[in-house]
């Protein structure tokens, strides 16, 4: 059954006209009905939670443009915004099917769902950084169309991969030996 709809979506993508651009609006609303369809089709808790972080993010972005707009300037507001943005994502902890169960990961005892959301927004952030630096080396031009889209997917993609593989969101196994 998933494989169908996958197919039909995939098929209704590439005969429809593109009528937004890719830093738009309407994609930024997409990415996020698209989280809560991911989750329902059964994708990792941790690759959805990589796609929310870098959601949250971006959401994050639009919150500074629109305050650039309106002249709105105050010590550390990029980075308040940004992180409060972030942080948005323990709200989902009030809804009953996600409960917040820290295990270690790395050097640290946090919730996977919660470590992939952060994850997700810095690498968001840092691989667009990393454009910039690019762009700036090549003589403030990309080098190919669409790269300031590109790299940022790209990296959310391998990461996502990354905790897919690594299973971050999947329940510990219980302990048998003491049978």
């Amino acid at each position: 059954m998933k494989f169908i709809v996958m197919a039909i979506m995939a098929i209704f993508s590439t005969i429809s006209n593109a009528l937004a651009n890719p830093a738009c609006a309407v994609c930024t609303v997409a990415v996020g009905a698209s989280l809560g369809i991911a989750r329902k089709m059964g994708v990792d808790d941790s690759v959805v939670g990589v796609w929310s972080g870098a959601f949250l993010m971006l959401l994050g972005y639009w919150t500074l443009k629109w305050m650039d707009k309106k002249g709105w300037n105050f010590k550390g507001r990029d980075f308040t915004i940004l992180s409060l943005s972030v942080l948005m994502i323990l709200f989902v902890y009030i809804l009953p099917e996600l409960k917040y169960t820290p295990k270690a990961i790395l050097i640290f005892w946090i919730d996977p769902f919660l470590f992939a959301t952060v994850c997700g927004a810095l690498v968001l952030h840092y691989s667009s950084e990393f454009y910039q630096w690019m762009k700036r080396k090549n003589g403030g031009h990309a080098h190919f169309p669409f790269e300031k889209v590109v790299v940022p997917v790209v990296s959310l993609c391998l990461i996502a991969k990354l905790f897919s593989y690594l299973s971050l969101c999947a329940p510990a196994l219980p302990d048998l030996s003491n049978l």
